[in-house]
């Protein structure tokens, strides 16, 4: 049975992949340099209360053999179709923000192009491993990747705290003004990920299915997930005290252009920890970064080319293939006339997908306890509480950002 479920690992990794991104390397840091690790509770808080709804993604796919976007059907096609609207909305916003940034630290790291032109370039090698070794690469490769990103942050912070001279102080803080808000619902809005990754979850968990040809149980799943999941909330963790070490009263203050943001994060690193450190900060922080955008390019075609099945099954045929050119396309665009505007772009990506986390919560968690899911699949008396009181917890923020302005 363990042999089983090791070998089921994948869809929890690409989850991984996907979260440990712009809400860690960017978000995350940014958080522990102004705040210090002031804001440690709200990173708790915020992948509590997400837990189950990301959870019930593989959980139902699992248990029915059918995609989140499949229930979401089951309870309404106009149900479905806001689905549509608000991935069709975001997604280039999200793959531009996440290519933006690996393009910045590539410029930094690397030089020799710009931020456009390397822009192109990180899409098109993700397009071609994408092409060429479909899911079965990107599972495999993730796992090396998700290991390695591990393995350098982990050297990173015990050379931070070894190096470091300052008292530590866990006095936790309230954001006030219009300013810390906003920062403080954009730090929710992608901690550990937007929600609808929960969608990409039960999309990868059938493709798992596939390429093994075996049929992966609601166990088997949610402890792949489980893995995934306590990995970014380390990380998560690990980049806050590396903010809070490196760049907390630094006097320093982040640009919103991807190539100086870059530049100013290795720089920083490296002056507080030594050139020791180059190595394991900027593969670490490529690796984060290159992560998120291969897999955010895989999701959310598929996630697109699904709902248009299910929407359109014989009027408009829309494959995976259209959507991944169309996404790279609309990203580079985006990036060819707002590059300068990085720290612009995730907010208001993060924001965005702060202020949908309640529809998407409130509908997994009606799937998962509704008839279209099996009782014995269903999950527990505590997780249901759980979930009702993240659904709490994420209309209760929604509704104190949009008071405060």
């Amino acid at each position: 049975m363990k042999k089983s479920l090791f070998k089921s690992l994948g869809p929890g990794l690409l989850f991984a992949g996907a979260a440990v991104g712009v809400s860690h390397l960017v978000q995350s840091t940014r958080a522990g340099a102004d705040f210090g690790f002031g804001l440690l509770w709200a990173l708790l808080l915020a992948n509590l209360f997400k837990y189950p709804f990301f959870q019930f993604g593989p959980r139902y796919a699992a248990a029915t053999g059918e995609t989140l976007l499949d229930g979401y059907k089951k309870l309404g096609k106009g149900i479905l179709a806001i689905s549509y609207i608000i991935s069709f909305i975001t997604m280039f916003i999200v793959q531009a923000a996440v290519t933006i940034v690996t393009a910045g630290l590539a410029v930094n790291l690397f030089g020799t192009f710009d931020m456009v032109t390397w822009s192109l370039l990180i899409t098109v090698i993700s397009i071609l491993i994408l092409l060429i070794g479909k899911y079965k690469l990107l599972d495999g490769l993730m796992k090396y990747v998700i290991l390695l990103l591990t393995i350098c942050t982990i050297i990173a912070v015990s050379v931070a705290l070894f190096k470091t001279e300052q008292s530590f102080n866990f006095t936790q803080i309230i954001p006030k003004g219009t300013i810390e808000i906003t920062f403080l619902i954009a730090f929710l809005g992608w901690m550990p990920a937007p929600l609808e990754i929960s969608i990409w979850q039960s999309i990868w968990s059938l493709e798992k299915e596939k390429t093994t040809h075996q049929k992966i149980t609601p166990k088997q799943a949610i402890f792949d997930f489980n893995v995934g999941y306590i990995g970014t909330l380390f990380l998560a963790v690990c980049f806050v005290v590396l903010g809070a070490l490196v760049m907390y009263n630094s006097g320093e203050s982040f640009s919103n252009k991807g190539g100086v943001f870059a530049q100013q994060l290795i720089e920083l690193y490296t002056k507080n920890l030594g050139s020791f450190a180059y190595v394991f900060i900027a593969i670490a922080a490529l690796t984060t970064m290159f992560s998120t955008t291969i897999t955010t390019l895989d999701a959310s075609p598929r996630a697109m080319s699904k709902a248009n099945e299910l929407l359109f099954p014989k009027k408009l045929k829309l494959s995976y293939w259209f959507w991944i050119l169309l996404l790279g396309l609309g990203t580079y665009i985006i990036l060819r006339y707002f590059r300068d505007n990085m720290g612009l772009m995730v907010k208001i990506a993060t924001i965005l997908s702060f202020l949908t986390a309640p529809f998407y919560a409130i509908l997994n968690y009606v799937l998962i306890t509704g008839k279209y899911t099996p009782k014995e699949h269903q999950p527990s008396i505590y997780l249901k509480i759980l979930s009702i009181c993240g659904i709490v917890f994420l209309v209760g923020f929604c509704l104190w950002f949009l008071m405060s302005f």
